[in-house]
């Protein structure tokens, strides 16, 4: 697998588990053995209880920081315990939103499309025009489609995708998505690669 360097922190984004609420605990082993921060987003197969999760992850499933590069970070929920699929909570977005507007730059995370652009997205066009209305929101990070690694536009605004880097199903080239911000803060690239060798597949500028 490619070793990134200088990686402040890591999102993994949703789809922790696959059906199995026990194997919880056993995938935060596994994530704090890593030796960089770490934040998680909800997925449709983390079939885990509120309580449960944020008694797991010590992160409530709406989440949200200021990076110490001062960029705003966004983690929304868009699934339930029983697995469905759901538009993300506006009001909290629109919250969080509101408090970065001043921040360079904001990331959103959301496992689920929320637009129906993708064979399993979901319509949610009040939460996809409240991050257009923000100019400093950079992108939206999605997981769920397995077969999708691209990028999409939504008045102008960028939507990512990863592929997996695991299960069994999508693309055949398990991979993950790198992104990077200039130090001046001005330019904001996102790189997708493969998990085997760190092999760029595409690269977008943000």
């Amino acid at each position: 697998m490619g070793k990134e360097e200088h990686v402040d922190f890591v999102v993994f984004n949703g789809d922790l588990i696959h059906d199995k609420p026990e194997l919880m605990p056993d995938v935060k082993k596994v994530y704090d053995t890593l030796n960089v921060p770490y934040y998680v987003a909800r997925g449709n197969h983390d079939r885990v209880s509120p309580e449960t999760w944020l008694q797991i992850w010590k992160q409530p499933e709406d989440f949200a920081f200021v990076s110490k590069e001062k960029h705003g970070i966004i983690l929304l929920n868009c699934s339930n315990e029983a697995g469905k699929y759901l538009c993300a909570n506006v009001e909290y977005a629109k919250l969080k939103l509101e408090e970065f507007k001043n921040l360079p730059q904001v990331f959103l995370f959301v496992h689920i499309s929320q637009n129906t652009w993708t064979q399993h997205g979901v319509s949610c066009s009040e939460l996809m025009d409240t991050i257009a209305e923000y100019p400093n929101v950079k992108a939206t990070f999605h997981g769920h489609d397995h077969d999708v690694d691209g990028i999409m536009l939504y008045k102008k605004k960028p939507f990512l995708w990863s592929g997996h880097f695991g299960g069994n199903w999508g693309n055949p080239f398990p991979s993950y998505r790198v992104c990077e911000v200039s130090e001046d803060g001005k330019t904001v690239v996102t790189y997708l690669k493969t998990v085997k060798d760190g092999t760029v597949l595409n690269r977008h500028n943000l």
